[in-house]
C-alpha cells in the first residue's frame, strides 16, 4: 500500500471513492461534474487544502482531504479533515491509520498548529479510531453551522 499526495490524474478514481463515501454517509447531492471542479481547484491550490490517497496495485483504496484555515484563536494555520474514506475491503489493513499519519506529518511540516474533524455522534467505530490516535472532543464546544445561499 502506497500513501501519497493526490495528483490531478487521480481525479477519476477519487470521484468514484467520493461517490462511495457520500453514499456510505447518506450525503445527498453528489454531482460528478461539480465535484470534479472542486477537486481540481483543491489540487491546483494547496493553500486551500491537501489530498492524500492510498493506492494498491494501481487502485485507490482510500483518501483523506484536509482543508486549511488561518485561525487567530490558535495563532496559525489549522486543518480540518473534510473527508476521509477507506474502502470496506481495506479497512482492517491499517490503511486509515497510515493515511491519517501521513496527513498529520505533512500538515505539521507545513506549519499547521491543529488538526480537527467532525464526527457523527453515532459513529462509535470512528470515535474509537480517532481516540486511539490521540483525538478527543473539545471540551465546552459543539459544532453549529448554517448553509449560505450561492451567489
Amino acid at each position: 500500500m502506497n500513501i501519497r499526495p493526490a495528483a490531478s490524474s487521480d481525479i477519476p478514481a477519487l470521484l468514484a471513492l467520493v461517490r462511495r463515501y457520500w453514499h456510505f454517509e447518506g450525503i445527498e447531492g453528489f454531482t460528478a461534474l461539480r465535484m470534479e471542479l472542486v477537486l481540481q481547484r483543491l489540487l491546483g491550490d494547496p493553500r486551500l487544502g491537501l489530498i492524500w490517497v492510498a493506492e494498491s496495485e494501481g487502485q485507490l483504496q482510500g483518501y483523506l482531504i484536509a482543508v486549511l484555515v488561518l485561525s487567530v484563536e490558535h495563532q496559525g494555520v489549522m486543518a480540518e479533515i473534510d473527508e476521509f474514506f477507506v474502502t470496506p475491503e481495506a479497512r482492517t489493513c491499517g490503511v486509515g491509520g497510515r493515511l491519517l499519519a501521513a496527513a498529520e506529518t505533512a500538515l505539521a511540516a507545513q506549519g499547521c498548529v491543529r488538526l480537527q474533524l467532525q464526527l457523527g455522534v453515532g459513529n462509535a467505530g470512528g470515535r474509537a479510531f480517532y481516540e486511539h490516535r490521540g483525538y478527543s472532543p473539545r471540551a465546552g464546544y459543539e459544532l453549529l453551522d448554517k448553509p449560505l445561499a450561492a451567489r
